[in-house]
């Protein structure tokens, strides 16, 4: 298949990264080459169809939706789809290095997958007629506006059941999450910060579990900006991975630069993991207490491992500013309305 056009894929988000970002794009003439996007439904399609056909056994297809589209009509065709007026210039002198590089700081993908999709860039990808899956099933797939058009619907109505972002860590977290859903006790370091409050919890819940993402973080997000550039410049993947849904939380969701460990709503607890580029793990918890004259606590946890000297050399350089963040974010979960 070519380029797959969905909400929560790769190729989909990667394109409305540098879209929704980037008024004016400074990009390689690669961007010229000819691709023929498919909708994710048409593809979906393609995947039951050949199951029970026994003319698709063994063989292999070429997919492709109804436009033959160069990688700059397509960024043009989103903005138009949004309503924004882009404008793309395409230089000679990016060097494949070069362009992974700008994909990876401009939009939310590893510096892997950037690389891989700089490579793709340089060939066409249009389906082979004489290899097309049409001549064996046909089926009339959408244009590509179309396929557009269904992805941001879903991304408005909060229908996106995964990202391929639920995947992307900086390849130094554990690789098994249970191990981490318990917070250790011993060789740890702790800012806990605690606020009784009389608000409706569920509201309080709401804009827990609305954390991150556009929302951000309730207290000095430029700070926790700068934290996801410098991850970024040492491979790690940022803050640009934003989440999955805006309101809802699931374990598994990447969430910036988390990974949701525990989303218990029922339990009023959120668990959040790191996977930033550190000399240690790192946790953050959200966990709401109730009182029996009916008042509740927001109970704050943010816990951190150290491996080694440079681990406890970097818990010390970020305490000063724990003080800042952490007590004005606790404070602005349990007052923030919208």
């Amino acid at each position: 298949a070519s380029i797959i056009i969905g909400s929560g894929s790769a190729s989909f988000e990667i394109i409305r990264d540098i879209v929704e970002k980037l008024p004016v794009m400074v990009t390689p003439r690669w961007l010229n080459s000819r691709c023929q996007p498919l909708g994710i439904r048409d593809v979906v399609f393609y995947l039951q169809a050949v199951l029970d056909n026994p003319a698709c056994l063994g063989e292999s297809f070429d997919l492709g939706g109804p436009d033959v589209l160069t990688y700059k009509e397509m960024l043009m065709g989103l903005a138009a789809e949004r309503g924004y007026r882009r404008w793309i210039v395409t230089v000679p002198v990016l060097t494949p290095r070069l362009s992974s590089w700008w994909l990876y700081l401009v939009t939310s993908t590893s510096f892997s997958l950037a690389q891989s999709l700089v490579e793709s860039l340089k060939n066409d990808t249009v389906a082979d007629p004489a290899r097309s899956i049409a001549r064996i099933i046909p089926h009339e797939c959408m244009s590509y506006r179309a396929a557009l058009a269904l992805a941001f619907q879903r991304i408005e109505q909060n229908e996106v059941v995964s990202s391929w972002s639920d995947a992307l860590s900086s390849g130094t977290l554990r690789q098994n999450y249970m191990d981490a859903i318990q917070i250790p006790k011993n060789g740890m370091f702790f800012d806990r910060q605690k606020r009784k409050f009389t608000r409706p919890v569920a509201e309080v819940l709401d804009n827990i579990w609305r954390i991150g993402g556009d929302r951000g973080w309730y207290k000095t997000d430029w700070l926790w900006r700068i934290r996801g550039l410098l991850d970024k410049l040492v491979g790690g993947v940022g803050l640009r991975r934003g989440r999955r849904s805006p309101s809802n939380l699931r374990a598994g969701d990447p969430l910036d630069f988390w990974r949701v460990l525990v989303a218990d709503r029922p339990a009023k607890r959120l668990l959040l993991y790191a996977e930033m580029k550190l000399p240690g793990e790192a946790w953050l918890q959200f966990r709401i207490v109730d009182h029996a004259d009916g008042s509740h606590t927001l109970e704050q946890l943010a816990a951190y491992r150290p491996q080694g000297l440079l681990g406890r050399l970097y818990w010390y350089s970020v305490l000063p500013f724990h003080g800042i963040i952490f007590k004005g974010m606790v404070e602005n979960l349990i007052s923030y309305r919208e």
